[in-house]
């Protein structure tokens, strides 16, 4: 409400000055927004109700049955299936406008409940056997194409989420995962596959315009998985880090061209603490190999962190201040 319009009309005498104090004190009490807390309680109601049904399940299992517990997820989850599918807006390229606040809750409950349905039916009955990659598979499947059909943002991040699951298990030996190795070569190399894979995905939402608002969750998971890998390969070959720190070096650079690119500061922040990283290492480990590990070296150590901290927020503060202005 634009009160100025109604001074003027005061000093025209053509309303009363009480009648303007009201006018006022209404401006003052204009409602507040309370739509992200909102969300945020729906959101944390959802995620309060699957792990209250996953407690009331794991302490009645003996008195409830198996057979009764996963018809009773079965259900939860096709009705709220069944519910988006009756709701949703007609499929679009684009981005889709949500038809209600439920909408995604429900979508959100159904998508959890079939990945609760399809885990428990692989513990209690073993209906995949030993392919516990198909058990993540299916699972993949199914919220990869709820993410693109029903468009949720939500439900992408937790198919990227199976996918890492899925090839972890799929290429990984069993013996891998049961003893914990998790610095083997066939983990980093798949993690840097996946990486790749992802941010061309998201590079060919952009370009194609199909579901191009998909494009930074899945830059984002990529970026994080790459710079990951790259670093675990370079903690763990030890004869040829140096190959692995430009490797790192060539990716961070991608991702700073990205950030200008898109005027985004979070890019930049994302690549400068991983290169920092791996700088660090490689620093530090040369420092300690030329120095045979003397005490001199520890000292240089500490005034280099001390020095590359007040770099890297003097870069960060620079190159904020130049994004903006671009």
């Amino acid at each position: 409400m634009d009160t100025i319009i109604f001074e003027k009309l005061y000093a025209q005498d053509a309303i009363s000055l009480a009648s303007l104090k009201k006018i006022k004190e209404e401006e003052g009490k204009q409602l507040v927004s309370v739509h992200w807390e909102l969300k945020t309680l729906l959101y944390l109601g959802v995620l309060l109700l699957s792990t209250g049904l996953g407690i009331v399940v794991y302490k009645n299992i003996d008195s409830i049955g198996h057979q009764a517990i996963l018809a009773f997820i079965a259900i939860i989850s096709a009705g709220c299936f069944y519910y988006c599918v009756k709701t949703k807006t007609p499929f679009l390229r684009e981005k889709a406008v949500t038809p209600n606040a439920f909408f995604d809750y429900s979508l959100l409950m159904g998508c959890l409940t079939f990945i609760t349905f399809i885990g428990y039916l692989q513990f209690q009955y073993q209906v995949f056997g030993y392919r516990y990659g198909l058990a993540s598979f299916i699972p993949m499947l199914v919220l990869f194409f709820s993410a693109y059909y029903f468009d949720h943002l939500g439900v992408l991040s937790m198919a990227i989420t199976n996918l890492a699951a899925w090839a972890g298990l799929a290429i990984t030996p069993a013996s891998i995962l049961k003893e914990n190795d998790f610095s083997s070569t066939t983990i980093i190399l798949t993690g840097l596959l996946l990486g790749v894979v992802l941010i061309v995905a998201g590079i060919v939402s952009k370009r194609r315009n199909f579901k191009r608002h998909f494009e930074f969750t899945y830059t984002n998971f990529g970026a994080n998985l790459l710079f990951i890998s790259c670093l675990a390969a370079l903690f763990t070959f030890d004869g040829i880090y140096l190959l692995w720190f430009l490797l790192l070096a060539g990716i961070s650079y991608f991702f700073y061209l990205k950030s200008f690119a898109e005027k985004s500061f979070y890019y930049l922040l994302l690549m400068s603490v991983y290169l920092y990283i791996g700088l660090s290492y490689v620093v530090i480990r040369l420092l300690f190999f030329t120095a045979h590990g003397e005490i001199g070296s520890v000292y240089i150590s500490l005034l280099y962190f001390i020095g590359s901290a007040i770099g890297m927020i003097v870069f960060l503060m620079r190159m904020n201040k130049k994004i903006k202005s671009l």
